[in-house]
């Protein structure tokens, strides 16, 4: 708890000090589109972004808390609907995206059988983000429960708590094989070589990766125009290079 407020207070302190910058509680599977999405917006408006990367869930808890935030996108649509309802978003959510999810390993394991292999003895560590907090990790569960193979990789899971995590685990070797979204293969070209498989979309339920504003945002006016720039064709041009449909 103690550290909980710590992180409060900074994000607090920190908002004092660069209050001209639109603070974006950005899910973690967005860590690397961000980056080009916030170019992209400053070279357009002038208005300097400063994301916050986090588990969705998380992310809500700490606008609940009073966190400084201007705007939220998340992994999936219940979060900000839950803030909606609970009275911290100006509107209703509005899905900006939809996600992907992938089997990967820097290793060339082969995944005509994935299933197969998960079981085998050559893979002793999957990594998942934790599906509580992490839509990702709750979209791998629901695969890997459909798929019957659950409860059979239980000892081999390492559980990161956001999707960033994960992506370490499975980029460092960490973890033999794991579960993420498809935009680690955009932010790892020329870095590391990975392998993977796009998990087919029917065995778990679509994620929808939606936004709002919150409504103590003292920037509402730069916030919308983020809000809006998000649904625009050129952020969709961004999103979509990056895996994500859109």
């Amino acid at each position: 708890m103690k550290r909980f407020l710590l992180v409060i207070c900074l994000i607090f302190f920190s908002y004092t000090l660069f209050g001209q910058n639109l603070r974006v509680a950005v899910a973690a599977n967005l860590q690397g589109v961000i980056k080009v999405l916030a170019k992209d917006f400053k070279e357009k408006t002038g208005i300097e972004v400063e994301p916050i990367v986090g588990s969705s869930g998380n992310l809500a808890t700490q606008i609940k808390n009073g966190a400084p935030f201007d705007v939220f996108l998340s992994a999936d649509i219940s979060f900000p609907e839950g803030l909606f309802n609970d009275g911290f978003a100006t509107k209703a959510p509005e899905v900006y995206a939809y996600g992907s999810l992938v089997i990967v390993s820097t290793q060339e394991i082969g995944f005509e059988n994935w299933e197969r292999v998960l079981l085998s003895a050559r893979i002793n560590k999957i990594a998942i983000a934790n599906p509580k907090i992490a839509p990702y990790g709750k979209a791998a569960e629901e695969t890997l429960t459909k798929k019957g193979i659950w409860t059979d990789i239980q000892p081999k899971i390492v559980q990161g708590e956001s999707i960033a995590q994960v992506n370490t685990y499975i980029t460092t070797g960490v973890a033999d094989v794991g579960f993420t979204t498809q935009s680690l293969i955009k932010d790892s070209e020329g870095k590391t070589k990975l392998y993977w498989k796009l998990i087919d979309p029917k065995t778990y339920t679509p994620i929808k990766q939606g936004m709002v504003i919150i409504k103590a945002s003292k920037a509402q006016a730069d916030a919308e125009k983020f809000y809006q720039y998000i649904l625009s064709p050129d952020a969709k041009k961004i999103l979509k290079a990056y895996g994500y449909g859109v």
